[in-house]
């Protein structure tokens, strides 16, 4: 089961000597976080407040995300300390591609998310049920005390959806700055703005899910909506804090010309031409096992898209090898970070800047 559910971190099995300990569902269960956003109704029932679903949940009940639960006419987070996944990756794989390239990262997520996408690359523990997964008993102090321990640079909160465990991605953000570590939130962007604006407060980077340009899809391929993920986008860009975009290209489903553009030209009429924008390939999974995989020309066109609509800087992901992979200047056309796969190769920039044109490339260097 360990290996299992830490299968998404490649030196994972290394740390399991330093976690508290493993534990099943229905073992003691030490940490509890009464949740931040909610409000109390009449007849013990509470309305979440974290994300555009605002459940109303009654007494012992969990919300959509399954993991935010009334107990007493109170909202508890369930996962808070309860880790389903941990170790150490690369930056790049999030991916982030222009904040701090090549460092290593803490990943943690635990079980829970407030989408049901049919593509889910990550199901087996975004939706699975708490009882009957595994977990780690981790607390915020342990997480960055154990990110210090494996020289990490960064702690990502990754692999599900962070919104569902806010309080413990929270809690570990502020700890974590006290201690010189940059925090990194992997996200769907599903999310109120409130809390948005607090969390914005004590991360240091963004990287928002923006998986199609059509609420059709939102609603058929993700149970969502597509505004709420848009007015994310805009806040963090306009709290500064660093925003990378990604979006999974998958046939058939969100990869038609015009929309690919409409979202590009809406991305650097509302980020700015500077955001990076990942398009990355779509392998069949969970229940879209019948779609194939997106031709690499369908990516190399979405980039072509992109790069028309004044957008600098555009990668082509799940691609391992392909050169727009790597890093250019958007002056004179240099290669200055070079990648291959989820590792650095080379990188050439001086001070944030190409070395042969002086141009300023927008990232945390």
């Amino acid at each position: 089961m360990r290996r299992g559910l830490l299968r998404a971190a490649g030196t994972a099995l290394l740390l399991a000597a330093v976690l508290v300990s493993w534990n099943r569902a229905g073992e003691k269960a030490p940490f509890t976080r009464e949740c931040m956003f909610y409000q109390k109704l009449p007849e013990g029932q509470v309305q979440c407040r974290i994300c555009p679903r605002q459940c109303v949940i009654a007494e012992g009940r969990r919300g959509f995300c399954g993991v935010r639960q009334n107990s007493g006419g109170r909202l508890y987070l369930v996962t808070y300390g309860k880790p389903c996944s941990v170790g150490v990756e690369p930056i790049e794989k999030a991916p982030f591609f222009h904040f701090h390239p090549g460092h290593r990262r803490l990943v943690l997520a635990t079980v829970g998310c407030n989408l049901r996408c049919r593509f889910c690359q990550n199901w087996s523990i975004s939706q699975a049920v708490f009882e009957e997964a595994g977990h780690y008993e981790l607390s915020p102090e342990a997480v960055v005390e154990l990110a210090l321990k494996e020289k990490a640079y960064s702690i990502c909160f990754t692999f599900t959806e962070p919104v569902v465990y806010y309080e413990y991605m929270y809690d570990i953000a502020r700890l974590a700055r006290r201690r010189g570590l940059k925090t990194a939130v992997v996200s769907a962007g599903y999310i109120n703005p409130e809390p948005l604006q607090e969390l914005l407060k004590v991360v240091d980077a963004v990287k928002i899910d923006l998986k199609a340009f059509t609420e059709k899809f939102y609603e058929e391929m993700a149970a969502a909506d597509l505004e709420p993920v848009l007015n994310t986008i805009k806040a963090v860009k306009k709290s500064g804090r660093w925003l990378e975009i990604v979006n999974l290209v998958i046939p058939g489903r969100n990869d038609a010309p015009r929309d690919l553009e409409r979202m590009c030209r809406w991305i650097k009429d509302n980020a700015g031409p500077d955001v990076p924008v990942h398009f990355t390939r779509f392998f069949p999974s969970y229940r879209l096992t019948s779609v194939p995989p997106t031709p690499v020309e369908t990516l190399e066109r979405a980039y072509r898209t992109a790069r028309a609509a004044g957008l600098r800087y555009v990668y082509v992901g799940n691609v391992p090898g392909h050169a727009l992979e790597n890093t250019v200047c958007p002056k004179c056309g240099k290669t200055l970070i070079e990648r291959k796969g989820f590792q650095v190769v080379a990188d050439r920039l001086k001070n944030g800047r190409c070395p042969f044109c002086g141009e300023a490339i927008r990232g945390l260097w």
